[in-house]
């Protein structure tokens, strides 16, 4: 009433305003900007003055389960040469919701009989809706969400078709953005191999 809510308005917004200073003050030499500690110093409830995150300069970091694009793992053999996961066997297109998924099989060029490998391995990633029902039903953990969220391009068509080799991560890549979920996976791939070796000295 009688202009008190501007006054309020105008108060708050001079308080943030003085904060600002006051915080980059305590934070001098510290990195209050473009560092990890001080991204997440903003990120919580303790931060006086500015908090907004200057994207595409600082960036807020993702949980380990943030999903985004699906990709196709493959093993780095002994050489550095890619060893393919992915037999498709196309379960990941079935279940996919809306269908943005698309496989060809490799074929023998003698007999013309069914390999399983890819020949081409294609993703809408403007259909895609990030649910991960693919990576959930795929038998052979040959493909897995990915983090990479910066994928906007001025090309609308060809840009946004992920072939298989724009899909293709080394087992590393992984690890590094998925460290529990490996971690994980790869004890009950030893435990697994550890009891089908049991079994076959059993027998």
């Amino acid at each position: 009433m009688y202009g008190l809510g501007i006054v309020k308005g105008l108060t708050t917004t001079l308080r943030h305003f003085f904060e600002t200073y006051l915080d980059d003050l305590r934070w001098l030499g510290k990195g209050r900007y473009k560092t990890p500690q001080g991204i997440q110093h903003r990120s919580s409830k303790n931060v006086r003055g500015l908090f907004t995150i200057q994207y595409p300069e600082e960036k807020i970091p993702v949980p380990e389960e943030f999903r985004y694009i699906p990709f196709l793992v493959y093993e780095e053999g002994p050489n550095g040469e890619p060893q393919e996961r992915c037999t498709a066997c196309g379960i990941c297109a079935k279940v996919c919701p809306p269908q943005c998924i698309w496989i060809v099989r490799t074929t023998d060029p003698v007999s013309g009989r069914p390999l399983p490998a890819p020949a081409e391995f294609n993703i809408d990633v403007d259909i895609c809706m990030n649910c991960g029902l693919c990576a959930e039903y795929c038998p052979f953990d040959a493909i897995k969400m990915d983090h990479d969220y910066e994928i906007a391009s001025y090309e609308r068509r060809q840009a946004h078709i992920f072939d298989k080799q724009r899909l293709s991560r080394p087992v590393s890549y992984y690890a590094a953005i998925r460290p529990s979920n490996y971690a994980r996976e790869e004890e009950a791939r030893r435990e697994k191999e550890a009891r089908k070796a049991k079994a076959q000295a059993a027998a």
